[in-house]
C-alpha cells in the first residue's frame, strides 16, 4: 500500500561542511521508523538513493536520501572525491540529523545501500549502532583482495596514481579528475557500457550531477573492504541481488559473512543499472524493503 509524500529539502553539517537533503515524510498515520540511504559510486541523492527514497516514503518511513559530500549541492573539496570512510561520516551525522528532526525523534533507525553504497553502509551499520536494521539493493560489496586480483599489476599503479593526485592537490590546491563514465570506456571510473547509458545521457543524469571521479579517490576507493565488515554486522539485513548484476559471487561471500539474522533475495534484471530507475526492478524491491524494515524496526 502507497500514500502521498511531502518532500522537505533540509541540511546539517559533518565535519564542517554542508550536506544537502532530501527529507520525504509520508502522509497518514505516524511513521513506524527513518531510513538512511547510500547509493552507487558519484551518485547524487536525484538518483538512486532518491528513487528508493521516495518508494520507501510511500510505504510509510520517513527517508533521507542525501549528496555526500564532495558531491551535488554538500559542500567539500575537491569536488568528486569518493571516499568511502568519509560517506561513513556522512552517515552517521545524517543519523544524528534524523534523531533530531520531530519526525524522527525517537524513531528506530534503518539503512539501505545501493551497489557501492552497499559496501559503504556495511561500514556504518557495522560500527554504529543507532542502525537497527539493513538493507542492500544490488549491492557492489568491495573486497580487496578481489580487486587486485582483477587489476592484477594495474592495481598497484592505480594506488600509486590515487596518492600522487592526492599530494598534488595538497600541494596546489588542483585535483586531477577523470570521467566517471564515457563512451567507448578508457581512462574512466567505471569502465561498464550500461553505466554510460546511464551516467552518460538524460537517462540518469539529471542537472545535480557531474560526470566526473577525482583520481585520488582511488587511494581509499581501492583498498576498501565491505567484505570485512560483514562479520561486525549482527542486525538484520536483507540482501536483494540478481545473477545479472554486479559481483553475485562478492554478494554470497558478503552475505555468508554476516553475523546477524538475515535473508537473501535474488530478483530477476537486465544487469546492474536497471535496479536504478526501472520501476518494474525498483517496485518489488521496495516491497520487499518495507516488509524486512516493518519487521524489524518498531516505535
Amino acid at each position: 500500500m502507497t500514500g502521498s509524500v511531502e518532500t522537505i529539502e533540509v541540511s546539517f553539517e559533518v565535519e564542517g561542511d554542508r550536506v544537502v537533503g532530501l527529507l520525504r515524510v509520508p502522509a497518514g498515520p505516524s511513521p513506524r521508523a527513518g531510513l538512511v540511504f547510500l547509493g552507487p559510486l558519484t551518485c547524487v541523492k536525484e538518483q538512486a538513493p532518491g528513487h528508493y527514497a521516495e518508494a520507501l516514503a510511500r510505504r510509510g518511513f520517513v527517508t533521507l536520501a542525501f549528496d555526500n559530500r564532495h558531491f551535488g549541492q554538500s559542500g567539500g573539496t575537491p569536488r568528486q572525491y569518493e571516499h568511502p570512510g568519509k560517506k561513513v561520516e556522512d552517515v552517521r551525522g545524517a543519523l544524528t540529523f534524523l534523531a533530531s528532526r520531530s519526525e524522527t525523534a525517537g524513531l528506530p533507525l534503518g539503512a539501505v545501500g545501493i551497489c557501492a553504497g552497499a559496501g559503504y553502509m556495511s561500514g556504518a551499520v557495522a560500527q554504529d549502532d543507532r542502525i537497527a536494521a539493513f538493507g542492500t539493493v544490488a549491492g557492489f560489496y568491495h573486497d580487496a583482495d578481489q580487486q587486485r586480483a582483477w587489476m592484477g599489476g594495474g592495481y598497484e599503479a592505480a594506488l600509486l596514481r590515487g596518492k600522487a593526485a592526492r599530494e598534488a592537490f595538497e600541494q596546489t590546491g588542483q585535483a586531477e579528475q577523470i570521467p566517471a563514465v564515457a563512451k567507448g570506456n578508457g581512462d574512466v571510473a567505471m569502465p561498464l557500457d550500461e553505466a554510460y547509458e546511464f551516467y552518460g545521457t538524460p537517462r540518469g543524469a539529471p542537472p545535480n550531477y557531474v560526470n566526473g571521479f577525482a583520481v585520488m579517490s582511488r587511494e581509499v576507493t581501492l583498498p576498501w573492504s565491505a567484505r570485512a565488515f560483514a562479520p561486525s554486522i549482527r542486525v538484520p539485513t536483507l540482501m536483494i541481488h540478481s545473477e545479472n548484476a554486479l559481483a553475485p559471487a562478492l554478494a554470497r561471500q558478503w552475505f555468508s559473512a554476516l553475523a546477524g539474522p538475515k535473508e537473501e533475495r535474488w530478483m530477476t534484471s537486465k544487469g546492474q543499472i536497471d535496479f536504478y530507475d526501472e520501476p518494474i526492478r525498483i517496485e518489488p524491491a521496495a516491497d520487499a524493503l518495507a516488509e524486512h524494515f516493518r519487521q524489524h524496526l518498531s516505535g
